[in-house]
């Protein structure tokens, strides 16, 4: 099997879930690239260090420059904070070397455009780590909508909603500074792309942002916790969105609710093996909503476990993402989230927290 040489900038949490993924997916999906990681960069050489020597890397470096310029490393990920991803982008395409992104992608909307034009420049593959949409359960979920097993979608309500700062004591950290880093720029870009990858483009948004707990111990807190929108969809469908970081009792509330003419789907991630579906059809008295178990005969189940109802989990999203990136290498066609549907995301967002400033609906398409 032919190798390609795998840089990852950034060895934190999400640095982690990429190496392990790079590790394995060879194994799980017997892709026709087999990663090879060449180097990881960390903000010190010692961080650098330490993960190479726990991810398995060949090298290790402070230094994302030398990390993306070496001719060793042919395909570039980037899981390093909002603030560098532009950068890092940009340099890979000046020389053709793909990239896969972490969300969101780039620190403002001007990152993000400017970063899908240097891809599209480039013509080198592309791709944001959306990875909660790619459960097995949430792919079926497309082919149902896209199948008209419910009929015409009428409705949409999607959350993300975790309780790491519901508590009014926790103390102030890089989480509670800078917008980038506040539940608009750090969860609302998962279900916001959900949206759209279940139901279509949004047109408009009216929405409401809050900061619950404006001080901390440790100091003040300069972005949001919370917030709610109302939207509509370019295809007529009315939909609300929620994100939380103060959610009390949450603790992974990627979860949505679909309405159609001739059915309805729930799912919840913290039970993402699991999906139910209402069909409109047979006697009122024998209906109800059925739970269905992800298996085999679910998108990208079987290469994990050829036993039904046994699941997935978290690690294995970031696997499949892995391949799609490693699929789309090999092919030379993109494969969804592209940079551009990175950047949609972020056009909604911005809408988003106008729209709360200013106390109106606004169209996305201004953005």
């Amino acid at each position: 099997m032919p190798e390609i040489g795998i840089g990852i900038v950034g060895g934190g949490y999400m640095g982690k879930a990429h190496s392990v993924a790079m590790s394995a997916v060879g194994a799980v999906f017997n892709t026709a690239l087999r990663p090879r990681l060449e180097i990881i960069c960390a903000s010190t050489s010692e961080s650098a260090e330490r993960y190479r020597a726990a991810y398995g890397f060949q090298r290790a470096t402070d230094d994302w420059r030398a990390l993306v310029e070496d001719p060793k490393v042919e395909a570039i990920v980037i899981a390093s904070p909002q603030s560098t991803h532009r950068q890092v982008a940009e340099t890979a395409f000046a020389l053709g070397k793909p990239v896969l992104c972490e969300k969101p992608l780039g620190a403002s909307l001007d990152d993000s455009q400017a970063m899908v034009a240097a891809a599209k420049a480039s013509g080198a593959v592309n791709m944001v780590g959306f990875n909660y949409i790619r459960t097995p359960a949430s792919q079926y979920v497309r082919q149902l909508i896209v199948n008209g097993e419910i009929g015409d979608v009428t409705w949409f309500r999607g959350e993300h909603t975790e309780d790491f700062y519901a508590d009014p004591q926790a103390r102030a950290t890089w989480r509670t500074t800078g917008m980038a880093n506040g539940t608009i720029g750090d969860l609302a870009p998962h279900m916001v792309n959900g949206a759209l990858a279940l139901i279509g483009p949004i047109a408009q948004v009216m929405a409401d942002v809050e900061t619950v707990h404006k001080t901390r111990p440790g100091g003040e807190v300069t972005n949001d916790d919370h917030a709610q929108v109302m939207c509509r969809f370019e295809n007529g469908v009315m939909g609300n969105l929620y994100f939380s970081r103060v959610a009390t009792g949450r603790k992974m509330g990627y979860a949505y609710e679909i309405a159609g003419t001739k059915g309805a789907i729930r799912f919840d991630q913290e039970d993402q093996n699991a999906l139910w579906l209402y069909k409109r059809e047979g006697l009122e008295a024998s209906r109800g909503f059925t739970k269905i178990l992800t298996g085999p005969a679910h998108p990208d189940y079987e290469p994990f476990c050829q036993g039904p109802g046994h699941g997935t989990g978290y690690q294995d999203q970031i696997i499949i993402e892995a391949k799609d990136f490693l699929q789309a290498i090999h092919s030379g066609k993109a494969i969804w989230p592209t940079f551009r549907d990175g950047h949609e995301v972020n056009r909604v967002l911005a809408a988003v927290l106008a729209s709360s400033d200013q106390r109106q609906w606004k169209n996305i398409s201004d953005f």
